[in-house]
């Protein structure tokens, strides 16, 4: 039998999903049932782009800045999803509502270019229409992510420049961090700390990434990582409650030096982080208490926005 890493987005299994019903395009479809086109361009290209977000006492939280993310995306590679933002929350809603599901839930909105008339490239050849798809679990994240952290390797694989594929896009296409994935699992870890292109802290391969030196809360400059919701909400609580913090360039040096280390990511909020390469980070197992402070603080975020 195969040993697996944990990976961030470990959740408790829960036998209620395997019986869900998945929205494509306006249908409620039993997850054995849930298909999409072999034409498709997200499947034959990875022509498209998605949100994760999570509901919480039967609302959506940030919704709003989830839906920034995605309609910037999709307008800044021409696709148009065909939905307005209401359209989109009714879809979520009569999902959650197919599914009996209203807290511990999280979901996955996907968006692509649709079906293509010939299997090539030509962004053109994709005239059904946008494919809609919205996945919706229960999902509670794995108790022992926060009483143990993950391990991390740096990895090979770099966060490319903006003109390659910026990473500001949730697109379809991931192998960039797969590959790096890959790497972090072959070198025993769980998950992979990606550098930029200069050889700088940036994100790991599915969250971003902060760390915590003598009560200061680092993360990367962002030019170079996802522009995570959940790491701009990190970022104005520690504004808003003196938490000194700062998005900057820092070395491996520094990051193995940390007190702290977490990430931070719509499923598991914020994940410590036990090792990177092999190196312990600070001396407590678990969240250390800038961590914990800053959880907590976003615990109250959510608490806030979705009563």
């Amino acid at each position: 039998m195969t040993n697996h890493a944990q990976t961030t987005h470990d959740a408790e299994d829960d036998p209620r999903n395997r019986d869900i019903l998945i929205y494509v395009n306006g249908d409620l479809v039993p997850r054995a049932e849930a298909k999409v086109s072999v034409y498709d361009s997200g499947f034959m290209l990875g022509d498209g782009m998605w949100e994760g977000m999570r509901l919480y006492n039967g609302k959506w939280a940030f919704f709003e800045e989830h839906m920034d993310r995605l309609f910037e995306s999709c307008k800044a590679v021409s696709l148009d999803i065909g939905m307005s933002r209401a359209e989109i929350r009714e879809a979520l809603r009569q999902t959650a509502a197919a599914n009996d599901m209203t807290s511990d839930v999280h979901c996955r909105l996907m968006i692509t270019r649709g079906i293509k008339v010939k299997p090539f490239q030509h962004p053109s050849l994709s005239r059904s229409g946008p494919t809609v798809v919205i996945i919706m679990e229960h999902s509670k994240p794995a108790s022992h992510l926060q009483s143990a952290g993950i391990s991390l390797a740096t990895v090979p694989q770099v966060r490319g420049l903006p003109m390659s594929q910026d990473a500001k896009y949730n697109s379809h296409s991931k192998l960039n961090c797969i590959i790096a994935c890959l790497q972090a699992e072959q070198a025993g870890a769980d998950e992979a700390l990606m550098l930029d292109p200069h050889g700088f802290v940036n994100t790991t391969n599915a969250c971003n990434f902060f760390i915590v030196r003598k009560g200061e809360v680092w993360t990367s400059t962002g030019d170079y990582c996802m522009n995570g919701v959940t790491r701009q909400k990190v970022i104005d609580l520690c504004r808003l409650n003196d938490i000194p913090v700062f998005e900057r360039n820092f070395s491996l040096v520094q990051a193995y030096g940390a007190d702290e280390a977490f990430l931070t990511g719509t499923f598991g909020a914020q994940t410590p982080v036990a090792s990177i390469d092999g190196k312990p980070i600070g001396t407590a197992r678990g969240m250390g208490p800038v961590t914990r402070r800053i959880n907590a603080l976003y615990q109250e975020l959510i608490k806030e926005h979705t009563r």
